[in-house]
């Protein structure tokens, strides 16, 4: 699978043989944040997504082209 981040806000995983589709999540809305500051999802497109430690990062907001303004960083993990 490869993840990916668009200016829409939304992030994908896509089937790497065929590229369809397998997950996605609109990061367009606010985030309860473990230090109590507000967060908002937006555009992505500067860095991509991050998988460390067997969680994916990918921070939502930040983009080169601010199409969308936003100023969270994602963590997501199976569990």
């Amino acid at each position: 699978m490869v993840f990916a981040g668009s200016l829409d806000g939304h992030l994908r995983a896509y089937h790497s043989t065929n590229g369809s589709i397998i997950w996605d999540i609109d990061t367009l809305h606010e985030f309860e944040t473990v230090n109590g500051i507000k967060a908002r999802g937006g555009s992505m497109n500067g860095t991509g997504p991050t998988i460390a430690g067997g969680i994916l990062y990918i921070n939502s907001g930040y983009s080169r082209i601010p199409s969308i303004p936003g100023n969270v960083l994602l963590a997501f993990s199976v569990q």
